[in-house]
């Protein structure tokens, strides 16, 4: 492995003394193009000098709003070598929520991918931008340059004066802040510096067997901390790095890039694992017993599978045969590389992890937070247990809190949550643990393992973080709806249970013709689920695609203190609903799938 770096702009430095042909991979004109170690380099000097030249002195921000491409690390990279801060913006927010966070970090510079994206950002003022800079298209407005013509300005950059800088960087040194979403709904920008992020590249890289000869596809977005630092675990590794066009087609891009590597959220592994399920039950009887065969010997062979180790006898043999007959196949989705692939951002499920090892598809469960930059625990090559999250990665403590919270410490943890020094102290204790809002135990051999949630922040199966309280405040917004419950810890999408407000929708029931006898028939109206559908589209239409609520169900009767799903307090008892109305909730997700929802 590398030698470990102590920050990101030695990490940089490093990266570009390995002058690979093909450093950077992505599609251009249909096919994938690369790009070298020098041009990267060349245009991160560029950049750099030129991001200088419009004030951005050490420690200002720079917001980037962009999709992943070849552009998003010469960003990055620029801004690191200038001593700034990047700031990433995800593409799909909404306007407001963009240009909160443009102006909450004070950026100085906000790049952007898209004139759509621009547009959403003018729409409410950022005294403190000097530059909008856009990565594609063209732009006549004054207060915007593209991203080549920026490059273009920093022509004639003295080289060495770029590497001093760089160097001149030091490990506690601000280099990013993470937003990420709170309980109540307001972004917390997650302050990380160079010591942080790079302790976690150098740790990461320690336990995970990642080699120079290797090709990575890198498709979530990097603005999440998940994907961006296992980019920068390839860069120090010297790995090339292709960028999926879109999470649409990773599919495709697998088999043309042929990946040894990859990162992802639990949901590409269900779509791979769904497809590959839709394939055998379209096939012949003969061809759904061979893969019931196959799958059956490779639950079988697990405890070798984890070694990697070919079991012995009979069973070695047959699994051979299925490995050549069935799994090669899958394999051959993944673009017949393959090496192995990191799971994080939300829990795998254990059937979906047996089946891939079983497979001979090594998947790695890994557990962090934006807050750690972000991995605390990584299952690895010689330490890998199913149903868990691995163990701490080297530097790292983890221990049990006396309610069961999961507490960390390390070089890891965030410097803080911007301007939110409340907010860090409740976070951070005394004695410099970080309390992560989730409930866990750590087994005799030190594996860590995630049993529930002490926060109600919900993690969707991308990753995703959602908060339902304000989605639930919007609902209760309308005279109709009197409790809201949202649903999507682990799921594809959000969903709700809606218990009406009977006081105003009986009399408008009646208005409208409706005889029902009873709270059953009434929810079960076609008129008022109508209306109950008409209002959820409005409270929609002021939600990010991620946090919309695409499945409901109106249910009869109250939550109530004496039915127990509610606290004294009148909170909700999420688990309790979880548990009481299991039966809606999975319907809502099996119906809204054979809609394609």
């Amino acid at each position: 492995m590398a030698t470990p770096v102590s920050t990101l702009t030695e990490l940089f430095l490093k990266a570009a003394s390995y002058n690979k042909p093909d450093c950077l991979l992505s599609k251009v004109g249909g096919t994938y193009q690369p790009i070298s170690t020098a041009e990267l380099v060349d245009r991160v000097r560029r950049l750099s000098k030129a991001l200088r030249d419009l004030g951005v002195e050490k420690g200002d921000r720079v917001a980037l709003m962009s999709e992943n491409g070849p552009h998003w690390p010469t960003i990055d990279f620029a801004t690191l070598c200038a001593g700034a801060v990047l700031v990433p913006i995800y593409p799909t927010l909404l306007p407001d929520q963009s240009t909160y966070i443009a102006r909450n970090c004070g950026a100085k510079v906000v790049v952007a991918e898209t004139t759509a994206h621009l547009n959403g950002l003018f729409s409410e003022e950022l005294p403190d931008v000097k530059q909008f800079v856009l990565i594609k298209g063209e732009s006549s407005d004054p207060r915007v340059i593209t991203l080549d013509k920026l490059i273009e300005k920093g022509a004639g950059v003295d080289v060495a004066d770029f590497e001093a800088r760089a160097r001149s960087i030091q490990p506690d040194d601000l280099a990013t802040f993470i937003y990420t979403s709170g309980t109540t709904g307001t972004p917390k920008g997650v302050m990380l510096t160079h010591r942080n992020v790079a302790s976690n590249v150098s740790s990461g890289l320690s336990v995970l067997h990642i080699e120079r000869k290797y090709m990575a596809l890198s498709f979530l977005p990097l603005s999440h901390s998940f994907e961006r630092t296992v980019d920068y675990c390839y860069f120090l590794e010297g790995c090339s790095i292709a960028y999926a066009e879109s999470v649409a087609a990773v599919a495709t891009n697998m088999v043309e890039v042929k990946p040894h590597v990859f990162v992802s959220v639990p949901r590409v592994y269900e779509k791979v694992y769904s497809r590959v399920q839709e394939g055998v039950a379209a096939g012949s009887p003969i061809k759904q017993k061979l893969f019931a065969w196959a799958v059956g010997l490779g639950r079988l062979a697990l405890p070798y599978r984890l070694k990697h180790q070919s079991p012995p006898g009979f069973l070695g043999l047959q699994l051979a045969l299925a490995d050549k007959l069935v799994f090669s196949k899958i394999k051959a989705r993944l673009g017949g590389r393959f090496e192995l692939a990191i799971s994080g951002g939300a829990p795998l499920g254990r059937d979906i992890a047996e089946f891939f090892w079983g497979a001979g598809i090594p998947i790695y469960e890994g557990y962090g937070l934006s807050e750690t930059s972000p991995v605390i625990s990584v299952n690895t090559r010689e330490n890998v247990k199913m149903g868990t999250v691995g163990q701490p990665i080297p530097g790292v403590e983890v221990r049990i809190a006396e309610d069961g919270e999961i507490l960390c410490k390390g070089p890891n943890i965030m410097k803080g949550y911007w301007h939110m020094e409340k907010e860090t102290a409740e976070t951070i204790d005394t004695e410099g643990w970080f309390h992560t809002g989730d409930i866990g135990e750590i087994d005799p051999e030190g594996f860590l393992r995630i049993t529930d949630r002490k926060k109600e922040l919900i993690i969707n199966a991308y990753g995703k973080n959602v908060a339902p309280a304000p989605i639930e405040n919007s609902l209760k917004g309308s005279r109709f709806i009197g409790q809201a419950v949202v649903i999507g810890d682990r799921r594809k999408f959000l969903s709700a249970l809606l218990v009406p407000d009977f006081e105003a929708l009986k009399p408008w029931a009646e208005k409208q013709g409706v005889h029902a006898a009873d709270n059953e028939q009434l929810v079960a109206d076609r008129q008022v689920r109508e209306l109950i559908a008409h209002e959820v589209a409005a409270v929609n239409a002021h939600l990010a695609g991620f946090e919309k609520i695409v499945a409901w169900e109106l249910l009869p009767n109250e939550f109530t203190l004496e039915t127990g799903e509610i606290t004294p307090t009148l909170k909700v008892k999420r688990r309790v609903i979880n548990q009481k109305y299991g039966s809606i909730i999975d319907r809502l997700y099996a119906e809204a799938d054979k809609v394609g929802g």
